[in-house]
């Protein structure tokens, strides 16, 4: 090969290893886009409510049917994803639900005398939740794809940090457009966000061509999740499955805290208004920067699944503890909110850092050719939890009050534990990090 080739080559990585952040940055965007309209949209709870003329009961149902849309979909939407690209299926993900967000600002908003049913809402929401699905295992099939061993806990992590990131943003903007600029404003900002972000994607998202020593390609016969091609299908994968169900179960906590935290806050511990949203927010600030920390550090320490199992173990004994101080303190002890606030925000964040690298595991157990089936499984767990936990927790107050929802998450962050896989061996790891480095 001579010196011109040779220099094509390496330009050639280089380039190619600059454009993987461009991948990681549109795997982000999408991911914050979507989430800002399933996490977003029931921050506007109060205004829905007045708005479109709902009771409780009719409130609860519409709000349910974003996650039920999302779990549904999610399965069929990795296969899809599988089978056509991420590309393809991304790109037709987030075009369709901007149309679907679009469709709800045309026809589904109240405006003087007329007001839409809740059923024709429910069912606008459960559009956008079936559509959006789509987002979560193509974009991260993406990810896995343009980033080796070593790197993909990290990529995948700062991914999964747009489900906080955007989820925040939406609950910044989304409740003062609603209720300065009716709802109208709220779906078409959702829309814009994601046609804006379908833009990136067709313009920076395809599958890797890398030359040899671009630094990211797989080794042949290895998949780029630095395994060998699995056998079996992902849905026929006990692996694959225990690490989805333990993910499902781990959820628990940490969707009580972010559906039921300020609940919690305010008529518990009779915290105002500004220290709720401060704890709030604390939550959701750690729990981005713990899952960029913990998919770092896994990384460079190659203890994925060590790691699971040790934030399922911390988070029962967290949440154990903030049950019994709970059951003793009462219900008129205003003085400790602090204290509340405090093991509200360690809860949470202990149940939200493991999201990044038990994603990263799923893809990499999977292979990155079959990523997009094993990320929709662990998705479809994650959004089975977020669907039936806000259901579970008023039954369980008129039961038991706080102490019993505190202590029925910290069972179910423990129920993970053996439901997650033990590590492999070393002498696998070592083998599987050689073929990604060949």
């Amino acid at each position: 090969m001579g010196n011109e080739s040779i220099a094509a080559v390496r330009v050639s990585g280089t380039r190619a290893a600059s454009h993987r952040w461009k991948v990681l940055g549109v795997g982000f965007a999408a991911n914050a886009s979507f989430s800002a309209a399933f996490s977003g949209i029931p921050t506007t709870a109060v205004f829905l409510r007045s708005g479109y003329h709902l009771g409780n009961e009719g409130l609860g149902l519409v709000l349910g049917m974003l996650g039920l849309g999302i779990a549904v979909s999610e399965l069929p939407w990795g296969l899809l994803t599988d089978r056509w690209g991420d590309r393809r299926v991304l790109l037709l993900g987030l075009l369709s639900t901007a149309a679907a967000l679009a469709g709800l600002a045309l026809f589904v908003v109240p405006s003087g005398v007329h007001v839409p049913g809740v059923a024709t809402l429910a069912l606008g929401l459960l559009l956008v939740g079936l559509l959006g699905g789509s987002v979560n295992g193509s974009s991260g099939r993406a990810v896995m794809a343009w980033f080796r061993e070593g790197e993909r806990g990290l990529a995948m992590s700062i991914r999964q940090t747009a489900v906080p990131a955007g989820g925040g943003l939406g609950a910044l903007i989304l409740p003062v457009l609603a209720s300065r600029f009716g709802f109208a404003s709220a779906y078409t900002a959702l829309a814009f966000a994601c046609a804006i972000t379908a833009v990136f994607a067709w313009c920076w998202l395809h599958e890797p061509r890398h030359a040899e020593g671009s630094g990211v390609a797989a080794a042949p016969g290895v998949t780029a999740a630095g395994a060998v091609p699995a056998k079996v299908s992902p849905l026929r994968d006990i692996g694959i499955w225990r690490v989805a169900l333990g993910a499902g179960a781990l959820c628990v906590p940490q969707l009580a805290v972010v559906t039921f935290g300020t609940v919690f806050l305010h008529d518990f511990s009779r915290a105002g208004v500004l220290a709720i949203s401060v704890t709030m927010a604390a939550v959701q600030t750690g729990a981005a920067i713990a899952r960029v920390w913990s998919g770092a550090w896994t990384d460079r320490r190659g203890n994925r699944r060590a790691y699971m199992r040790a934030c399922s173990v911390l988070t029962a004994v967290l949440f154990a503890s903030l049950a019994l101080v709970t059951g003793l303190a009462g219900t008129h002890h205003a003085a400790t909110t602090a204290v509340f606030a405090l093991m509200i925000v360690l809860g949470g964040v202990s149940a939200s850092a493991w999201h990044g690298v038990a994603f990263t595991e799923l893809a990499t157990l999977a292979g990155t050719s079959r990523s997009g089936t094993a990320l929709a499984i662990g998705n479809t767990c994650v959004f089975l939890t977020l669907f039936l936990t806000p259901l579970a927790i008023p039954p369980l107050l008129s039961v038991g009050s706080w102490p019993m929802v505190w202590a029925v998450a910290s069972v179910c962050a423990l129920i993970a534990l053996p439901v997650f896989p033990r590590a492999a061996c070393a002498g696998k790891l070592v083998a599987a990090r050689a073929c990604d480095a060949t």
